[in-house]
This record gives C-alpha cells, sequence and structure tokens, in this order.
C-alpha cells in the first residue's frame, strides 16, 4: 500500500517541474519504432514523455507513485490539449496487463535491483506480439558526477543487466554512451547512460 504522501510528492511540490515539461531526447529520436495503440508510461512523474506521446496519437497510460507527480501529469496534459489515463501505484506491485501494450516506455526509473528485474518481468509478457519497450536510464558509471541519478550501483542499468533480464525481448537499439543530458535542475550535464528499443517477437 502506498503512503499518504511519498518521497517524490515532496521533491515534486518543493521544485516544480524538476524534469522539465518537454520529453526525452532519446524518446524523441526512437518515438516512431513505437507501434501505433496503448502505451504505459513507468514511473512517469509529471508527464512530460506521456503527454508528448498522446500529442503523437497513442493512448497512453501514465503510472507513477506520486499523486503530486500525477496532477502536474493532468495539468500538462490539459495545457496542451491531450488526454492520459493516470495511475497512482507503486511499482514493485504494479501488474502489467499481459499482452496489452503496443509500447511501454521506462525513462530513469530508477529502483532496486531486485524490484527491477521483477519489473522488467513483467514488460516482457506485458507487450503485444511486436510490441516495443523503449528504456534510458544511468550506468553505474554516472555514480559521482554529480549530473543526475542515484548513488548507488544496485539501481543501475547498463547492457549486461538488460539482456540478462529481458531474454525474450529482441534488441534493436542497444547502446551506452555519454551524452549531455538536460532536462530540467535534476537531469543536468554529462551523463552515463544505457539506451534500449527491444521488440516482443511475434
Amino acid at each position: 500500500m502506498l503512503p499518504a504522501m511519498t518521497d517524490w510528492d515532496a521533491r515534486y511540490t518543493d521544485e516544480g517541474w524538476a524534469f522539465g515539461k518537454e520529453p526525452n531526447d532519446f524518446l524523441r529520436e526512437q518515438g516512431d519504432r513505437l507501434p501505433p495503440g496503448r502505451v504505459l508510461c513507468l514511473a512517469e512523474g509529471q508527464g512530460r514523455n506521456a503527454v508528448w506521446l498522446a500529442q503523437r496519437g497513442h493512448e497512453v497510460t501514465a503510472m507513477d507513485q506520486s499523486a503530486v507527480g500525477l496532477e502536474g501529469a493532468r495539468r500538462l496534459a490539459a495545457e496542451r490539449g491531450v488526454t492520459l489515463t493516470t495511475l497512482r501505484a507503486d511499482l514493485d506491485e504494479f501488474e502489467i496487463e499481459p499482452g496489452a501494450w503496443q509500447g511501454i516506455v521506462s525513462i530513469y526509473a530508477h529502483v532496486s535491483g531486485d524490484v527491477r528485474r521483477r519489473v522488467h518481468a513483467r514488460v516482457e509478457t506485458g507487450l503485444a506480439p511486436g510490441g516495443v519497450f523503449l528504456l534510458e536510464a544511468y550506468r553505474p558509471e554516472q555514480i559521482g558526477r554529480g549530473t543526475g541519478g542515484p548513488s548507488e550501483d544496485d539501481r543501475m542499468v547498463n547492457l549486461e543487466r538488460l539482456r540478462r533480464e529481458l531474454p525474450s525481448l529482441e534488441f534493436v537499439v542497444a547502446r551506452e554512451v555519454e551524452r549531455e543530458v538536460l532536462e530540467g535542475h535534476r537531469h543536468h550535464g554529462m551523463s552515463s547512460v544505457v539506451q534500449l528499443v527491444a521488440r516482443r517477437r511475434g
């Protein structure tokens, strides 16, 4: 059960648009690979990626543990003239409906390794045949840079971990890069990231 107020609620209340209002660069670059239809955005926060996808015609569900973040997502959707479904849930307990999603998006959703492995198993089964999983996350090399992300290796991702955790998906784009991330004031500066587009065969 989720607490009435989470740490992220406090951050979103105190910091305004913590990651800005514009979509993640990798999502913008690779968004055409998501098939038309239903898209699920995991740990979506204030909705910048979900709103952009809705503007492109997808039927988008934004899930997050933060009620404050999701309220921001609804405001941004209204501002941009689109509709979203928002769902407050704990990522570890969230059951992804099997075979139901043409796309699943995970942008900087950093959780413990145990939780991440469970989530990724649900992602594999949650995609419809031909569905696409799109992810960007910080790699362990990011620790100590001070430009974003957690400080624990276990919460970071790299291609080796992703290949172990998503064995049934076909990796279409899979790269580890150094790039400048300029997304609000929480992600700002040169960063070590992993980028993935993976497809469910079918």
